[in-house]
């Protein structure tokens, strides 16, 4: 193995803007075996493509024949400022990983340059590959072999500089580079404010991670109706929860924000209107979502999460804007505004659910709105 040329990538992964990079032999790591249990508990919930030849997806060497390395890219996302608007009912939140750009393109160009620069580099022709999230790899696996952070209780890899607000990227290549050890040094301890904290009980136990209840998923990837037993939970979430995130004692001391122009924040996207949100169409929302992660959950998905937040808010001023939206032409948004309307249970809400049953033909919206209607009392 060639130390120099290990350090020169490493120089260049800085370059390129990443805050902390390491090296780890390609192979399966010590949690890859915990991926069988965890699928097998049905604990992926609708995410189907992690079930897809899970043994590629647990060792590098089935992605990239004849991989000896990986190089393991850490990237500080943190927005600071930090303001959530929970002190406004009519705010939602957004993830802070969300709520500049897409972070997958900048991310993407700059691995494929490290890539190249590892094949420019290599004494004999070499092969490497880039992934940021999107293929069949184990991300966080990689990254706590090549000693850039630990798994924490809430299942977030945790980094003793940058706490647990930062991307992971990485490069899968054919050369032999010098290794960095994992660490191995417990990093939570008794701390368990995670799961203390999370209110839809995703953190089952420590280490494990239940999708089905997750508020990220279920704002993100979950296509379908949020269960009715875990709105209430959801709080003003509308993209992505970073609770079992902010009260971590390593997050708490307050990472340094992202001085890197590519992940700026929007600032629409810092405590979004709730109201306003859920009166855009389509054109609308592609527009003003144009480039974001948000666009993943789609229109009905986003809207969705925004009836539920604004029936947790339970203001009454917002009823008009729900009441409209019992009109919406997904029935996803239509039943979360029934939802929503039934948890204000004013007269005005009243009279717009009974309004809407009296011309709605989808089953699933009916059943919402009759919901609704009986948890008024009516």
């Amino acid at each position: 193995m060639d130390t120099t040329l290990t350090q020169a990538i490493k120089a260049r992964a800085r370059e390129l803007g990443f805050d902390q990079v390491g090296v780890a032999p390609a192979r399966s790591g010590p949690h890859a075996a915990f991926l069988d249990a965890w699928l097998a508990r049905g604990h992926a919930a609708g995410m189907s493509y992690l079930a897809r030849d899970p043994e590629k997806r647990k060792d590098p060497r089935r992605v990239l024949p004849g991989a000896r390395s990986v190089v393991v890219c850490a990237l500080n996302y943190y927005p600071g400022g930090d303001p959530e608007g929970t002190g406004n009912p009519g705010r939602g939140t957004i993830a802070r990983y969300a709520r500049g750009r897409d972070y997958h393109d900048p991310l993407k160009a700059r691995l494929w340059s490290l890539a190249d620069f590892i094949r420019s580099r290599a004494p004999d022709p070499c092969e490497a590959r880039a992934y940021v999230d999107t293929g069949p790899v184990l991300e966080r696996e990689a990254a706590a072999l090549a000693g850039i952070g630990q798994f924490g209780k809430n299942t977030v890899l945790i980094n003793r500089e940058l706490g647990s607000y930062f991307f992971i990227g990485i490069v899968i290549t054919t050369l032999t580079l010098e290794a960095d050890p994992p660490s191995t040094r417990d990093i939570c301890g008794r701390c368990h404010r995670c799961l203390d904290a999370c209110p839809t009980g995703a953190l089952r136990n420590p280490y494990e991670l239940d999708a089905r209840r997750c508020i990220s998923y279920l704002t993100i990837e979950h296509r379908g109706a949020i269960p009715p037993e875990l709105r209430e939970g959801i709080g003003r979430r509308i993209f992505g929860c970073d609770i079992c995130q902010e009260v971590c004692p390593w997050n708490r001391k307050r990472p340094r924000p992202t001085t890197d122009t590519e992940l700026e924040p929007r600032p629409e996207n810092a405590a979004p209107a709730l109201t306003e949100l859920l009166r855009l169409d389509q054109e609308a929302f592609s527009r003003r979502f144009r480039g974001s992660p948000i666009q993943r959950a789609k229109r009905r998905g986003l809207l969705r999460s925004v009836a539920v937040a604004l029936g947790n808010a339970a203001d009454p001023a917002t009823v008009p804007t729900l009441a409209a939206a019992l009109s919406d032409p997904e029935p996803l948004v239509r039943a979360h505004a029934a939802w929503s309307l039934g948890r204000i249970a004013t007269p005005e809400a009243r009279a717009a659910l009974r309004a809407a049953l009296t011309r709605e033909e989808e089953p699933s919206v009916i059943e919402e709105i009759r919901g609704a209607l009986g948890s008024g009392g009516w």
